[in-house]
């Protein structure tokens, strides 16, 4: 199969798991705070550990490190100009970037798409050259991070006045902005082959700034840091497991 197709076809599974984080809407939710900084710790984890792990470390192997570091700032860079020029709404922290007139909904929509985006890159860069043990955690990862973070997304939601299928749906768009990133990621990994390290290491410094700038913070709100620290250490060992075993 050819490394594009490949690429996308991993990214759209994990983009699609995160709609299944829904299911918690059915649950009881007398605490919904706890069980967001639970969700947002539990995907920082997982994403922190795969950025390591699946991404720069293989880039530092075999690229130069100091292009490969380059690389991994820029990457963080990137993240941040999209963060500044683009308007969008954090569920805890509020409105982002320019004022706008838009619609909440697709403010949210438009944070997810900054958030998912380098996570879809990453899983397309991963199989630029075909099927490996890195790129296969990579992609697991990412998926199972993507359940509690489309928990994230949706109980909030709820808590909004959204109705649970309304809300899982919207969990569900913010999915499909992955295999557009996955698509776009192993066409240039797979074209560019020489500078493959340092495409990792861009993905991974995205990563690692929505981990850092986004994910962290949100789960530590409403006086819940403890729950948060521990759910984000959970993640990092379940990743740092699968990328073990694989």
């Amino acid at each position: 199969m050819h490394p594009v197709l490949l690429g996308t076809l991993a990214s759209l599974f994990a983009g699609l798991l995160t709609s299944t984080g829904g299911i918690f809407l059915f649950l009881k939710r007398k605490n919904i705070e706890k069980l967001n900084s639970v969700f947002l710790g539990l995907s920082a984890g997982i994403m922190f550990a795969a950025s390591i792990f699946s991404l720069l470390v293989p880039a530092l192997g075999k690229g130069k490190v100091p292009f490969v570091l380059m690389s991994f700032f820029l990457g963080a860079l990137f993240i941040d100009i999209l963060d500044d020029i683009l308007p969008h709404e954090h569920l805890l922290r509020g409105l982002e970037g320019p004022s706008s007139k838009i619609k909440m909904v697709w403010l949210i929509l438009i944070s997810m798409v900054i958030h998912n985006l380098p996570e879809g890159m990453a899983v397309g860069i991963g199989f630029a050259n075909g099927i490996s043990p890195e790129a296969i955690s990579l992609s697991l990862a990412i998926g199972f991070q993507n359940i509690p973070e489309g928990a994230a997304v949706a109980l909030p939601l709820v808590s909004l006045g959204y109705t649970p299928l309304k809300a899982i749906f919207i969990a569900f768009l913010t999915g499909m902005i992955e295999p557009v990133g996955g698509f776009l990621g192993a066409l240039m990994g797979s074209v560019f082959v020489n500078i493959l390290p340092y495409l990792m290491s861009f993905a991974s410094g995205a990563m690692i700034y929505v981990v850092s700038d986004e994910m962290i913070p949100e789960s530590h709100k409403l006086g819940e840091e403890k729950v948060g620290t521990f759910a984000f250490i959970i993640g990092f060992i379940l990743m740092t497991f699968l990328d073990s075993v694989l």
